[in-house]
């Protein structure tokens, strides 16, 4: 695959991306209904059990990849169809398989794939299902539709004429068998279903908003009682992977710790590293007398109790340090008292709220966490591996920033502990994905709904990038924007490697300095001239070897629209050897012990500084992703293509014309500094080239004066050196033999190899046609019946290059210069193949004619 045009060009006409049957026909309430506009606003906020209709409202995943296979839901539709074939064939119709569920009656929202990628959850505003997906080679069934075994979780809960509406749907990672589906509805209610167990009882019920009591009176709005989204903690030895986020749609955060599926599957390293984790705090505790500490003793006496629990379930052999394996684990049942719900988190500065705007409710969550799947790292991202950064996104275009500088502990609801203390998030920045001052942009008439009101029916969702885990995607239902949070980790990454004695000082002074999350639009859905929007409902990346690292966008109008994105082969987070802070330099790089500088002035000062030279942003751009967002506006419902030129109009071509001028003249600007620091490094290698004659002069000098003692010398040196290595031969000889008089093990398996590969080569008997040894000779000899044929090719060539100069003695500059060019390249590739036979018969240890001399150019 090319480019992003390959596969635009090979999704934009596909079937797979059709309307739903129920809106494909040309009817303006058709068109209408997917679109965001002040007259479709009521149905992007209203949810109706009975009368669930195509509105793209609420939280959107109608799109997912499973490898190479795209799975897209249209309307209560599942449709599947494998890019890699796509890909491969392209000349083939287009063609989809339609996934027959008769289980599935409503309208599809959210669509999310179990870690072993065999399984489906489906879930609408109010029902969920399961789908068991087709195994691959389904592209080649002759019939256009597949009977997929489904069935609906949790009628009873969720199939009801009183059911809570969904919020969301996830899989959790540890579910034993990929089988545990976490299903969150708005009354704070989250579900766990084994999907391999029961289909209809949850296995477990943890409660974000408590019952409330009854004759009593609380003063609170109804949005701190619904819950928005929820997400799943990360950590390696600490409590974030047993802990559960949610976020209410005031934006007031809580927390559930400690929580596990009632059927997981948990690496043993994990449970031995919170083992030591929780005996480093009972030890640091025991030194205390205080009443705070007495209370927390306690409270790590819970810990250790629900430790101890998990470490009896782990089967022999799985003592630390030995590889870590996942295990099948259970809730410990030791203790009787339920997890607490911890929270409402105190936010730490006061977040900021956006100019002009009158704020929102928080749609999405997620949590960032770096360096826990690398083990092996020591010292590239042991700063910054243990830092939790979590993020909160609301209607109005904000995303708050926290970092998760106090992790989250096991907490019990005990009685006799006092459980006052709020648990802390330390706000970092407040990013504006510019929504408002978009809309305040279009002018209204006074009879004219507010163009802000269209924010009510936004629901930005969150999706982290699968390969650079520094990168997410926020998409919404004016566009999609990209957040890259590298900056923020590198800032932090040099604070944190500063000594103890400053590190609170370098810290703050580094946070004080440091840049804040590089925020780029991507996709632009809203219309000035229509004054509507198309929301985005579904973005997805591949993570397959076999299709291009790109992001993949569909609208509620099934458009799609693919970028590419550029892969970072290191991350400048993982090894920080020198990082900029505002134009300062931090390197971190440690002296050498054979090349100290020697003291005083220096020998040689270079033209170029002792900064490297860094290319500006604007050539430079790393994710691929382009500098201007593109537009998908929604398309006029009478199907005119005419385009009315109103103010707002020209408005938004001013501004983006203005934008495109800026880059023009940045663009510039780095292309002087470019051919200036070109300039300079001519400069500077013509001074290096004086320079390093100078010092060869120096060395012949050197070698004439001390070329005899020292040749006399190196010779002593290897003698020395050849009895030393004979005499450690007979020695690590005699050890062997005494410590391991027979063959062990490894060397039986080697010399077995070797005898195999003895056999590969040599044949197994002595007529072996398999054998690389008679293939070997099988191609000397058709190069040698080819050679001769080739020869007199090769005559009647130059006799016709003759012919041909001779009749073109006028040739051009330019043909000639072209033919040139050819030659050469066609002499490249002879090279190239006699090269390559020279290898291969090197590697069989046989020895080629010498190859006919090369013409010389004409």
């Amino acid at each position: 695959m090319d480019s992003d045009q390959d596969w635009t060009l090979l999704l934009k006409d596909h079937p797979i991306f059709s309307l739903p049957k129920n809106l494909t026909g040309p009817t303006t309430s058709a068109q209408s209904a997917l679109e965001l506009s002040t007259n479709t606003l009521p149905r992007f906020k209203q949810v109706d059990s009975e009368n669930d209709g195509p509105t793209p409202s609420g939280r959107r995943q109608a799109m997912i990849l499973k490898d190479a296979d795209l799975i897209v839901a249209a309307g209560k539709e599942l449709r599947m169809t494998s890019l890699g074939d796509a890909k491969l064939s392209r000349s083939t119709r287009k063609s989809y398989k339609t996934l027959h569920t008769p289980n599935i009656q409503f309208e599809i929202h959210q669509i999310a794939l179990n870690p072993s990628g065999k399984l489906l959850a489906v879930a609408g505003a109010f029902q969920i299902a399961v789908v068991v997906l087709p195994r691959s080679g389904f592209a080649r069934l002759v019939p256009d539709a597949i009977d997929c075994k489904s069935v609906q979780i949790g009628q009873f809960f969720h199939a009801t004429g009183n059911s809570a509406p969904i919020a969301k749907i996830d899989w959790h990672p540890w579910g034993e068998a990929g089988a545990t589906l976490l299903v969150m509805t708005v009354d704070g209610k989250l579900r766990e279903y084994d999907i391999s167990v029961d289909t209809e009882e949850p296995q477990q019920v943890l409660s974000f908003v408590p019952e409330r009591k009854f004759k009593s009176f609380v003063a609170e709005d109804q949005s701190e009682r619904e819950v928005a989204s929820f997400t799943l903690g990360k950590g390696r030895a600490d409590w974030g992977p047993l802990t559960i986020y949610a976020v209410m749609k005031s934006g007031d955060i809580y927390s559930i710790c400690p929580y596990m599926p009632q059927n997981a599957s948990i690496p043993s390293s994990y449970v031995h590293s919170l083992e030591c984790f929780v005996a480093a705090k009972q030890e640091f505790l025991a030194q205390g007398t205080s009443i705070a500490t007495k209370n927390l003793s306690t409270l790590y006496d819970y810990q250790h109790k629900y430790i101890t629990s998990l470490i009896k379930q782990l089967p022999p052999g799985t003592v630390f340090p030995a590889p870590s394996r996942s295990v099948l684990m259970h809730p410990p049942t030791t203790i009787k008292s339920q997890p607490m719900r911890q929270g409402p988190f105190l936010l730490q500065p006061s977040p900021r709220s956006l100019e002009y705007s009158e704020g929102g409710d928080a749609t999405d969550i997620t949590y960032l966490a770096f360096g826990t799947d690398d083990e092996d790292s020591e010292d590239g991202g042991a700063e910054t591996e243990h830092l939790g950064v979590m993020m909160v996104a609301y209607q109005d275009g904000k995303v708050d920033v926290f970092l998760d500088v106090e992790k989250v502990e096991a907490r019990w609801d005990i009685k006799h502990v006092s459980n006052r203390d709020l648990p802390m998030l330390a706000v970092y920045e407040t990013i504006d994905l510019g929504l408002v001052s978009t809309l305040r942009g279009i002018s209204t008439t006074p009879d004219e709904s507010p163009i802000l009101s269209l924010l009510d029916g936004n629901h930005p969702v969150f999706l982290t990038d699968p390969i650079h885990d520094d990168t997410l995607y926020v998409y919404h239902a004016f566009g999609v924007h990209s957040l890259h949070i590298g900056p923020l980790l590198q800032s932090l990454a040099v604070a944190l490697r500063e000594d103890d004695d400053e590190a609170e000082t370098s810290l703050d002074s580094t946070l004080q300095k440091s840049a804040g999350t590089v925020v780029q639009p991507i996709l632009t859905t809203f219309s000035v001239e229509r004054r509507c929007s198309n929301p985005v409902v579904a973005v997805a990346i591949p993570n397959d070897v076999y299709l291009t690292y790109s992001i993949f966008i569909v609208t509620s109008a099934m458009r799609i629209e693919v970028f590419p994105l550029s892969l970072r082969s290191d991350s400048p987070r993982i090894q920080p050897k020198q990082i900029e802070i505002n134009g300062t330099a931090v390197s971190s790089v440690e002296p050498s012990t054979w090349l100290l500088p020697m003291e005083g002035l220096k020998s040689y000062v270079s033209l170029l500084g002792t900064e490297a030279y860094k290319p500006p942003p604007v050539l430079s751009r790393t994710t691929g992703l382009p500098s201007n967002p593109k537009l998908s506006l929604p398309k006029d419902a009478s199907g005119s293509k005419e385009f009315m030129l109103t103010p707002d109009t020209l408005r938004f071509i001013g501004t983006i014309v203005g934008k495109i001028s800026s880059q023009i003249h940045e663009i510039q600007l780095a292309q002087k500094a470019a051919e200036a620091r070109a300039t300079l490094q001519q400069q500077e290698l013509v001074r290096l080239c004086g320079k390093c004659k100078e010092m060869d002069d120096q060395i012949q000098q050197m070698k004439n004066v001390k070329a005899t003692a020292m040749e006399t010398r190196f010779k002593k040196i290897q003698e020395q050196q050849k009895s030393l290595l004979s005499r450690l031969d007979r020695t690590l000889q005699g050890l062997m033999e005494k410590a391991s008089p027979e063959l062990s093990e490894h060397e039986t398996k080697w010399f077995e190899e070797l005898k195999r590969m003895k056999e590969e080569i040599a044949g197994s008997t002595k007529y072996d046609e398999g054998s690389l040894a008679a293939r070997t000779k099988l191609l000397e000899h058709e190069y040698e019946r080819l050679l001769p044929g080739l020869k007199a090719l090769l005559q009647k060539e130059k006799q016709r290059k003759d012919k041909v100069a001779d009749s073109n003695r006028t040739l051009g500059f330019s043909q000639a210069f072209e033919l040139g060019e050819r030659s050469n390249l066609e002499r490249t590739k002879i090279s190239n193949i006699e090269k390559e036979l020279s290898k291969l018969a090197a590697k069989v240890d046989l020895t080629l004619t010498r190859p006919p001399p090369a013409l010389p150019a004409q």
